[in-house]
């Protein structure tokens, strides 16, 4: 809900303390990459079989699924940590593995960025406050694939230029998902995001990228998010499974890492709001695979 206030603060975040690890029981497949500094390079194709894509599917639903019940835990006093403990269970007790959860050392389960941070924010004794938004970045590791998610919520009475923002980052997405057709060069992506985000005079993301998905949570498959073109020219094609997932900014699109070398905080520290989907390129565009089970 919005405030109303216009203005969105500038950011003053700092690292929390980070609990101890959480333990995945024994029964749950792991990722390839557990225990690795850096995933085995993957060599699969970037376009799936039906039995695979339905795999994805289903993994791309438990994601959404803890996304909607994370987010009703978001409110002003509650702790990024909470909100990690809370997922970190939620997918445990259906049998997946929570993909951020030592993906290159990475140290738990779910990514949680705060206001000015862009992305990969780790979950500690950070407490929400207020008037912020936060990013949460779920993904499920489920019957050997992945489904990656992300949505930015509104914590309490926000600032009508953050609601804005959020509303637009979520538009953005959504824009270059219909903008998804085989044929198409991969660059078209980028193009409707960074076009409608030039309206409004945001900041775009460029060096945090969509990813093809699946088999491998990065498969080597790049989606930029801005306007590439002559280059990513790659033809889309049915079956080609990837994430669309821009990064939006009040001010500049440049940043810099936190000594944890994962939080990507914006240079000038104004907000800062993503959404992510994974998707299939169908015969005629694309099918969202990230989308809450039906009540």
């Amino acid at each position: 809900m919005a405030s109303a206030t216009s203005t969105a603060p500038v950011g003053t975040l700092t690292p929390g303390t980070v609990s101890p690890e959480r333990s995945v029981p024994a029964h749950i497949d792991r990722p390839n990459y557990v225990g690795l500094s850096e995933p085995p390079k993957y060599t699969g194709p970037d376009a799936y079989d039906p039995d695979t894509v339905q795999r994805i599917r289903r993994a791309g639903q438990l994601a959404a699924d803890c996304m909607v019940a994370t987010g009703e835990l978001i409110r002003p006093g509650v702790t990024t940590d909470e909100l990690d403990a809370f997922a970190h269970n939620y997918l445990i007790e259906r049998g997946a593995y929570p993909s951020c959860l030592l993906y290159r050392g990475f140290p738990k389960s779910i990514c949680t960025s705060v206001n000015e941070v862009i992305c990969h924010g780790i979950p500690d004794s950070t407490v929400l406050n207020d008037g912020d938004i936060v990013n949460l970045d779920i993904t499920a590791y489920l019957d050997g694939v992945h489904g990656d998610h992300n949505v930015t919520f509104l914590v309490g009475e926000v600032d009508e230029e953050s609601t804005l923002l959020v509303q637009r980052t979520h538009e953005a997405m959504m824009r270059a998902i219909r903008a998804v057709k085989p044929g198409r060069p991969i660059n078209v992506i980028g193009r409707a995001i960074e076009s409608y985000a030039k309206r409004f005079n945001y900041g775009v993301v460029r060096e945090f990228i969509g990813h093809g998905v699946g088999e491998a949570f990065h498969t080597g498959l790049v989606i930029p998010h801005y306007d590439a073109a002559p280059e990513y020219s790659q033809p889309m094609e049915p079956g080609m499974v990837f994430t669309i997932e821009p990064m939006l900014t009040l001010g500049t699109r440049h940043w810099y890492l936190w000594e944890d070398q994962w939080t990507a905080v914006t240079r000038d520290q104004r907000r800062t709001a993503q959404f992510e989907h994974t998707l299939v390129v169908t015969d005629d565009g694309a099918e969202i695979l990230t989308l809450p089970s039906a009540d």
